[in-house]
């Protein structure tokens, strides 16, 4: 399983339903990406989108992030509840499933790079990616918000950014890129509009007002519900827990007859935070949080390799048209990219090969990495496009739109399948470069990577042609066709 790592970019839009949707799907279109939670929030103004994403993929899913929200978003006409100094405000990534903290650093400051340099927007690195320590607290760093720093950057060296330039985006403000372990997002909303009192509590409450340790807190009025509301990042729930926050809480707003209303998680939340809130609430002895959840032990026996060979196997083999053929084709030659893969790394270890030959190995080992992300990608990606399809076919038939919706969506069909054959091939292209410099002992490995490759072009293939036909526009089908073509009548690479 490849090592990956959570983002969670918070851009400054939570009323307007197109642009969230754009932020979102520009994080959706890189190969790789899997989107867990779109949490979008009207008085703060905000969306909260957290995806996974290999460490490979993970830079350019938040780059076209903060790309599309620079595009979409002028901070000049925002106006919300929840400080922000960005179009896409912040930007950290946190290690999961193999990754480390390092790993995360290293992300953060190649995302930082490149937003200077290509999209002219300041940059600063915070938390375990700061490179002062003044910046660890993001709170520090986005002080004064994009008003302030718009009037302090390339005035006060203190606002020097760590990439881009040393003035603001005139639209799109300026970015915090972090990398960080899990947090908690929380809120607590309480039956008064006494604002006065909410400041205070809120610096009651905060560690850098002496409040309570790993602890950022902010007041913040709710003008849809008429109250406010305690807005909380627990830095380290481990330090202070969702436990100790609401009892903190109560014991100050009890002398003053105010009562919680509710509370809000907002994103994603650790299962070990809330679980901890159960037993401590609970008074729990001697549990042993990793022996003793039902799900936790599930999710270990399920997360190995061969449950997920499983549950690909057991959804094609579902009489269901979606996951079908389109999908099989991407995640066979999936396969014959990480198979090729595999043979190439081994080669560059084997202390057998020659290190001319190794040489000859390390820019095809890179691109196939490249290739098979993007093919699997593919495979959700056949079944999302039966899924447009469908949604066109439902349109109500009186619609002057549903014949257009249904020409687009059979084009779709036939172009990710198509992209799957253009995969297949350029992996194949790249194995050919290799094959006189593999390591002897994985040829065979080596041979079934060609083997699944050209049976995943030859699926995919089946299934352009059937949509093809389907096609109204024949010039533009004729155009698919010809391409297809290329791809599948060309030899395979010899194998050795």
């Amino acid at each position: 399983m490849p090592k990956l790592v959570e983002c969670v970019p918070n851009f400054s839009e939570g009323r307007d339903e197109a642009k969230i949707n754009a932020g979102v799907d520009a994080a959706r279109a890189v190969p790789g990406v899997i989107i867990l939670d779109v949490e979008k929030d009207a008085d703060h103004n905000r969306t909260v989108l957290t995806f996974i994403a290999s460490v490979d993929s993970a830079v350019e899913a938040c780059f076209q992030v903060v790309k599309k929200s620079a595009e979409l978003i002028d901070l000049n006409k925002h106006k919300g509840e929840h400080p922000r100094m960005g179009a896409t405000d912040v930007a950290p990534f946190i290690p999961i499933m193999g990754s480390t903290v390092e790993d995360c650093v290293a992300l953060a400051a190649k995302l930082g790079e490149r937003i200077g340099a290509e999209l002219d927007i300041p940059v600063y690195l915070y938390d375990l990616a700061a490179r002062r320590p003044e910046r660890k607290n993001l709170a520090d760093v986005r002080k004064g918000q994009f008003e302030g720093l718009r009037e302090e950057i390339g005035k006060n060296p203190a606002k020097t950014p760590d990439f881009g330039p040393n003035h603001i985006h005139p639209t799109a403000g300026a970015i915090a890129v972090g990398a960080r372990q899990q947090i908690v997002n929380f809120n607590v909303n309480l039956d008064t509009k006494d604002m006065d009192f909410g400041k205070a509590l809120a610096k009651k409450i905060r560690a850098s007002s002496g409040g309570l340790p790993c602890v950022r807190g902010k007041e913040i009025y709710l003008e849809s519900k008429g109250q406010v509301q305690l807005s909380t990042v627990l830095t380290d729930y481990r330090t202070t827990s969702i436990k100790r926050v609401v009892d903190e809480v109560e014991k100050e707003i009890a002398p003053k007859g105010i009562k919680i209303t509710g509370t809000e998680l907002i994103g994603l939340t650790t299962q070990d935070a809330l679980t901890r809130y159960a037993l401590e609430s609970l008074k729990v002895e001697n549990f042993n949080m990793d022996a003793q959840i039902l799900e936790t032990r599930i999710t270990e026996l399920m997360t190995g390799w061969q449950a997920g060979a499983g549950n690909l196997v057991e959804a094609l083999s579902a009489p269901t048209p979606s996951p079908g053929g389109g999908s099989a084709a991407a995640a066979a030659s999936a396969m014959g990219a990480a198979l090729g893969i595999m043979a190439l790394g081994l080669s560059l270890q084997s202390k057998k090969l020659e290190e001319e030959k190794k040489r000859a190995l390390r820019a095809p080992h890179a691109r196939l990495l490249e290739i098979k992300n993007a093919l699997t990608a593919c495979v959700a990606e056949d079944a999302r496009a039966f899924d447009v399809f469908m949604a066109a076919r439902k349109m109500p038939k009186e619609s002057p739109d549903r014949p257009k919706a249904i020409q687009a969506a059979i084009r779709y069909a036939a172009e990710v399948p198509l992209k799957t054959a253009r995969l297949s091939r350029q992996a194949m292209d790249e194995l050919a470069k290799t094959g006189a410099d593999i390591y002897a002992p994985v040829m065979s490995d080596f041979n079934s990577a060609l083997h699944l490759l050209k049976a995943g072009a030859a699926c995919a293939a089946e299934n352009v042609r059937i949509n093809l036909y389907s096609i109204e526009d024949k010039e533009y089908a004729a155009m698919l066709a010809k391409e297809l073509d290329s791809l599948v009548k060309q030899n395979v690479p010899a194998q050795l």
